[in-house]
């Protein structure tokens, strides 16, 4: 069965493809328009189940775990969130300094400040203090309607950590039944997205090849290079090779977690794909529920490999044009920097290049680099989401298999 799904996925990208290079030659507009349609109407199915399936999870999971086995886990998934956003900062940093991205000329620098979203957002740079209030939840309700994933997080942490402290009592048992009940539902409306995969990954794929017809990277190539190298290193390399060192086969991980990899790289949101990275990790994976339904909500909002790396890469790259390009000691201090701002990202499409954005508005770069850099950035994005979710599924299996050992 497994086999012939991946035939049908690779069938559905092929079509996309194909379908996708055509209209760009022939100029089908309403074939892109229907596509346009259909992928957005399928990311809108997984965008209405993802924010109660990350409440749920949270909810039910610390509830079940209780407030030692919840602690012991937490500890574990931060600390190798840290590690693994922190090695792929290194690696990014290291192609930076092997590859050397030329500076852009001031013609083109100028031409992308021109890009409407950098002039608007540069004006408005965010400060940590802001990044910290806005993921503070100010009521019950707004985040649910808004799909803010951290505040809702914090609030289901908040319903979980306090049924497990309730225990026993009917009035909490009898909540905690309940949620158990309206999860499962969602579950099953999961499986049904899952099932009809091939026809949003028809529709992407048609996007992308939408989006590589007019494609043109020209001088910005090294970097783009250094940013796609460092995580496709990060992938392939580095996260099987801290499996390996804690006794997991990280490639047939790898292999069990494919529809949740293929679904982030397409929708380009880790929120978006929550939902079948869970179902797929307790379904393929066979990992513990209660580990699951915990860590990899916990992990979409504050593990972010592919986004640390594009952080430190791309702040190198606009302070480089800028002619204030850091030290090699301060180079570091930015890997620490990047990594503190990926924890703080938000696993929505698009959220690094907004957070580098703020970044280098707040210190003085030409944000026109980012406005000539945001016509490749869906690629980019593209690779970086699916390199989040992957260092997710990495974290959870490593703590599964932990969970209870020495």
């Amino acid at each position: 069965m497994k086999f012939k799904q991946a035939i049908i996925w690779t069938a559905a990208l092929v079509v996309g493809a194909v379908v996708g290079t055509v209209s760009v030659r022939n100029g089908w507009t309403e074939v892109d328009r229907f596509m346009d349609f259909l992928a957005s109407a399928y990311t809108s199915c997984f965008k209405f189940v993802a924010v109660p399936t990350v409440a749920l999870a949270v909810v039910t999971a610390l509830a079940g775990l209780g407030k030692e086995g919840s602690g012991r886990i937490f500890r574990k998934t931060f600390a190798y969130t840290v590690l693994t956003s922190f090695v792929a900062a290194l690696v990014g940093l290291g192609l930076f300094l092997l590859v050397s991205p030329d500076a852009l000329s001031l013609e083109a620098i100028k031409e992308g400040a021109e890009v409407g979203m950098v002039k608007n957002l540069g004006a408005k740079p965010l400060t940590v203090y802001d990044h910290v209030l806005n993921s503070l939840p100010s009521n019950l309700i707004k985040p649910f309607l808004e799909g803010n994933v951290l505040p809702v997080v914090f609030i289901a942490a908040a319903f979980g950590a306090s049924l497990a402290f309730l225990g026993k009592d009917e009035h909490a048992q009898a909540l905690l039944n309940c949620l158990t009940g309206l999860q499962k539902v969602m579950f099953t409306i999961i499986r049904g997205l899952i099932w009809a995969l091939p026809l949003g990954i028809v529709a992407f794929a048609e996007q992308l090849a939408r989006d590589f017809g007019g494609m043109a990277v020209g001088s910005i190539g090294k970097y783009v290079a250094v940013v796609l190298g460092g995580n496709l290193i990060q992938f392939f390399i580095i996260l099987p090779l801290i499996c390996f060192l804690r006794g997991i086969n990280g490639y047939k991980v790898m292999k069990q977690m494919t529809p949740a990899l293929l679904m982030a790289l397409f929708t380009k949101s880790s929120a978006a794909t929550l939902p079948v990275t869970i179902a797929t990790a307790e379904k393929n994976m066979g990992a513990k529920p209660a580990v699951a339904r915990f860590i990899l909500p916990l992990c979409c909002t504050i593990n972010m490999n592919g986004c640390a790396a594009f952080i430190l890469v791309t702040s190198l790259f606009v302070m480089k044009c800028g002619g204030m390009l850091p030290s090699l000691g301060m180079m570091f201090v930015w890997c620490g920097i990047s990594v503190l701002c990926a924890i703080g990202n938000a696993g929505v499409p698009m959220g690094c290049y907004f957070l580098t954005l703020s970044l280098m508005a707040g210190v003085g770069g030409p944000l026109g680099v980012l406005g000539v850099i945001l016509p490749i950035y869906t690629i980019i994005d593209m690779i970086e989401t699916a390199e989040n979710v992957w260092s997710d599924c990495c974290i959870c299996a490593i703590v599964d298999k932990t969970t209870g050992e020495a």
